[in-house]
């Protein structure tokens, strides 16, 4: 029975369960009841003993999905082989083309609706994203000549807050149109500052997320 498990294997079955159902149904149409329902006897107190929301919930489900994909982009920082421009379009590319992401933007809320969510996107975008994968590929760059940049820690922040926040449609609920207007500006922006890290398979890519997250809004 689902009430007798230890508590990782029940938070597991929590997030298993609410991510097939943020899947099937959308995170804004799935409730916590929905959640329990599907359970197998797990109670309400039970949930709330692990998550103190459905926002939390989504949370853990986001973070579960991305936490191998994070190991990888570590591991493109800290190549050996690439120079830091190489490494900076490596690691959007692998962010963007990665198949968790398919997920991520099917199950997503409209970030807008949920301001704790999207305060927590903005604090890991600067505190950690910036500084913990761009930053340090961009000193790697100004060190082997392959990026020019006076600042680097404002720099790392500008292209990440523009990737994750100005061109999510899940904050701004553009459509796939609206959305690829967003990257072409994005793109125009990185090779005004002589880094060509955006591609048309990349463009393509992005535009695809915007439609999957539209339809399953």
């Amino acid at each position: 029975m689902a009430r007798n498990k230890h508590p990782e294997e029940t938070v597991n079955l929590i997030l298993d369960v609410a991510t097939r159902l943020f899947m099937e149904k959308g995170y804004e149409h799935t409730s916590i009841q929905d959640i329990i329902d599907n359970l197998g006897g797990l109670s309400k107190g039970a949930i709330y003993h692990h998550f103190k929301s459905k926002e939390d919930i989504l949370v853990a489900v986001t973070d579960r999905m991305t936490e191998e994909s994070n190991r990888v982009l570590e591991s493109i920082r800290d190549r050996t082989d690439l120079t830091g421009r190489e490494k900076l379009k490596t690691i959007f590319k692998e962010s963007i083309l990665r198949p968790v992401q398919n997920d991520i933007f099917t199950t997503a809320p409209n970030l807008g609706n949920n301001p704790r969510l999207l305060y927590s996107i903005f604090s890991e975008t600067v505190n950690e994203a910036a500084p913990g994968y761009i930053q340090p590929i961009i000193e790697q760059g100004i060190a082997d000549g392959s990026i020019r940049a006076e600042y680097p820690a404002e720099l790392a922040q500008l292209i990440i807050l523009t990737a994750n926040i100005w061109t999510n449609p899940m904050i701004f609920d553009d459509s796939a149109e609206e959305s690829y207007r967003k990257f072409v500006v994005f793109r125009q922006m990185m090779e005004g500052f002589g880094l060509d890290i955006v591609d048309d398979e990349m463009m393509d890519r992005l535009q695809e997320l915007a439609s999957i997250y539209q339809k399953n809004k």
